[in-house]
């Protein structure tokens, strides 16, 4: 049997590179939004829905939308693992939490491909 040691320099590496990385591209997301805004602000539904029918602003908006979830994920956990000490009820608020990142995904999908 292997001993893992839960403590250490880089434990929790990855957490912090997932929160890092998705924050700065939530930052980048914003920007170009903001930007957009600035040269043809959308007025109209119609100009919503030609802007989101460029291909690259929907993958922009998924890779954002991604980024979002994964950065809600590890903070949530991380909420979880600091203040909820039962095992059985800190699974069941991650596993809550899971379903409910995967359902906003899935809705979040299906809006993008539905313009």
């Amino acid at each position: 049997m292997v001993n893992r040691n839960l403590v250490g320099a880089h434990y929790g590496l990855g957490s912090w590179m997932i929160q890092r990385m998705s924050a700065v591209i939530m930052a980048l997301y914003t920007l170009v939004v903001i930007v957009v805004f600035l040269v043809a602000p959308p007025s109209t539904h119609s100009a919503w829905k030609a802007l989101f029918a460029q291909g690259w602003m929907r993958a922009a908006t998924l890779l954002f939308l991604a980024s979002l979830l994964l950065h809600a994920w590890v903070g949530m956990r991380d909420v979880y693992m600091d203040y909820v000490k039962p095992i059985g009820l800190r699974l069941t608020f991650e596993v809550a939490t899971i379903l409910l990142l995967v359902v906003y995904a899935a809705w979040a999908a299906q809006i993008l491909w539905r313009v």
